[in-house]
């Protein structure tokens, strides 16, 4: 049976094969717990920490500022959490496009959802109305993970920056802070957290061709966060549990090396997503935006068609994709992002995505076209 063409990156990647020599001899060798204090369990130790700076070299942070999560729904809970229990009566602003690890958490708080444009964009002005006195979070995912529009980070975190300063002007003791999730960001964009004016960032592993159930939290130094595991006090007190070693040493060489050839290899899939684009038939739409968007992401309604039985279609094809979310693929209503963007639940039923990733090739693309051409016939 010949192997499927993948094109579901968005939810999962393969281990790297470097990723997966680089963790090995966590699993039997070097298996200590690096919070006992003889000589082998310092040696894990200093691994641990090792991964730690190599992550805030990337970043361009502080060891201390990284704190590794079960992944990416962990750190997105441990930011909206840790923030919103502080300060009883206090409201976070979202945007309507949101991942559900954002969206839920926020749901527990007063919140507001930030508008966004049809290309899936926030709209800066309709952002700032909805942050009022009383807000102490913002949180905007740095690229979405359906439709694949990049936001603007920077923008927004001197929008932060800005109001933050007239608070102080205003004696306002309230806090305004800048969270990001940037689990679909980190193979092909900045992460430079200055740059970018963000106080907290989600990464994800199993987004970066690292192990799933890996990732991080970065908290920006001076920052205080209410601990959401409690026990032995690892993590600097946010993370209680004895840690990951081998899935820390693997996120860490996983985004080493998305970040090394992020300019060459978004390069290459945006060469192959123009290519697709240009040759699709003019009654399907593109979702998202067509400049401001990853350059492995497409996202496409097929008027009148149903997603969920393409999709079976192309299974049998030997493609794989998805409808939307993985996380979101089995409530079978329609996608909120594509609604906040001004779908009707018709044609959000008949969008599906295809995401890309390091093994895919031009050829793939073209035997895609072909496939969905025949089906929808």
């Amino acid at each position: 049976m010949p192997k499927p063409i993948y094109l579901d990156h968005a939810a999962a990647t393969p281990l790297d094969p470097a990723v997966l020599q680089a963790m090995q001899p966590f699993w039997q060798e070097q298996f200590y717990n690096p919070s006992a204090t003889y000589l082998p369990a310092q040696t894990v130790k200093q691994a641990l920490e090792q991964a730690r700076a190599d992550i805030a070299k990337v970043l361009g942070a502080r060891g201390p500022e990284i704190i590794f999560t079960a992944g990416g729904t962990e750190s997105c809970n441990l930011a909206v959490h840790g923030i919103m229990q502080q300060y009883p009566g206090a409201n976070v602003v979202v945007s309507g496009v949101e991942h559900e690890a954002v969206l839920a958490p926020a749901q527990q708080y007063a919140h507001q959802l930030a508008p966004v444009g049809p290309d899936g964009i926030v709209v800066l002005e309709k952002l700032q109305k909805a942050i009022n006195d009383q807000t102490v979070l913002v949180s905007v995912m740095y690229a979405n993970n359906e439709v694949g529009s990049l936001q603007p980070i920077t923008k927004i975190g001197q929008l932060i920056k800005r109001l933050n300063l007239e608070r102080q002007q205003k004696n306002n003791p309230l806090p305004l802070y800048f969270h990001t999730d940037a689990c679909q960001a980190a193979a092909y964009l900045d992460l430079n957290v200055a740059r970018l004016g963000v106080d907290l960032m989600t990464l994800n592993g199993g987004k970066i061709y690292g192990p799933k159930q890996s990732g991080i939290l970065y908290v920006k130094g001076g920052l205080k966060l209410q601990p959401q595991i409690n026990g032995g006090g690892q993590e600097y007190n946010l993370r209680s549990g004895t840690e990951n070693v081998a899935a820390c040493v693997g996120f860490a060489k996983a985004l080493q090396l998305v970040q090394t050839k992020r300019h060459q290899e978004g390069k290459r899939l945006q060469t192959i997503q123009q290519d697709f684009l240009q040759q699709l038939p003019e009654v399907w739409r593109l979702n998202g935006s067509n400049s401001q968007r990853l350059p492995n992401n497409l996202h496409i309604t097929f008027p009148g068609a149903d997603n969920e039985r393409l999709l079976i279609q192309l299974e049998m094809a030997g493609i794989l994709a998805a409808a939307g979310s993985a996380c979101s693929a089995q409530k079978g209503v329609p996608s909120h992002v594509l609604k906040a963007m001004g779908l009707s639940d018709q044609d959000a039923q008949a969008s599906l995505r295809f995401t890309m990733g390091k093994t895919t090739t031009g050829v793939e693309l073209t035997k895609l076209l072909k496939t969905l051409v025949k089906l929808l016939s």
